[in-house]
């Protein structure tokens, strides 16, 4: 199953002051593994799930200050199950490890675009220092 809507464009712009920015489209893809962003000056994003589920915007992952911060490991194979629309500024992922509680409102999609090899290098770097992986634990019977 794939998910896309378009963004009707005319209703929001009305809203809308010359600095915010506007996505035209999301598509998950067939895969679930890939969210593509299009936004209305050109920019197009595909972000991985497990980028989008490691740097979601909610309180579980970002904490209430920069030190309360989580480091999430052994998301390698994490789908978005659900793209959800939060109003006429985000989207609520839903992601098969039942994580649910992020809204990415348009600038952080865009922000998360702009600086994805940054950011993905900055999250390499932090499972290296604390000895954590991507790949999710192996579970013995």
């Amino acid at each position: 199953m794939q998910v896309r809507f378009a963004v009707p464009a005319r209703t929001v712009r009305e809203l809308m002051t010359d600095t915010q920015v506007w996505p035209t489209e999301l598509r998950l893809r067939k895969d679930r593994k890939i969210l593509t962003v299009t936004f209305d000056g050109g920019e197009r994003y595909d972000l991985p799930a497990e980028y989008l589920r490691v740097k979601s915007p909610s309180a579980e992952v970002q904490g209430h200050s920069a030190e309360e911060r989580k480091t999430v490991p052994g998301k390698r194979n994490v789908e978005i199950i659900e793209v959800l629309p939060v109003g006429n500024y985000a989207v609520r992922l839903i992601f098969d490890d039942l994580h649910s509680t992020g809204i990415f409102d348009w600038e952080y999609l865009l922000d998360l675009g702009r600086n994805y090899t940054g950011y993905w290098q900055d999250y390499i770097d932090e499972l290296a220092a604390k000895n954590l992986m991507r790949d999710p634990p192996v579970r013995r019977q």
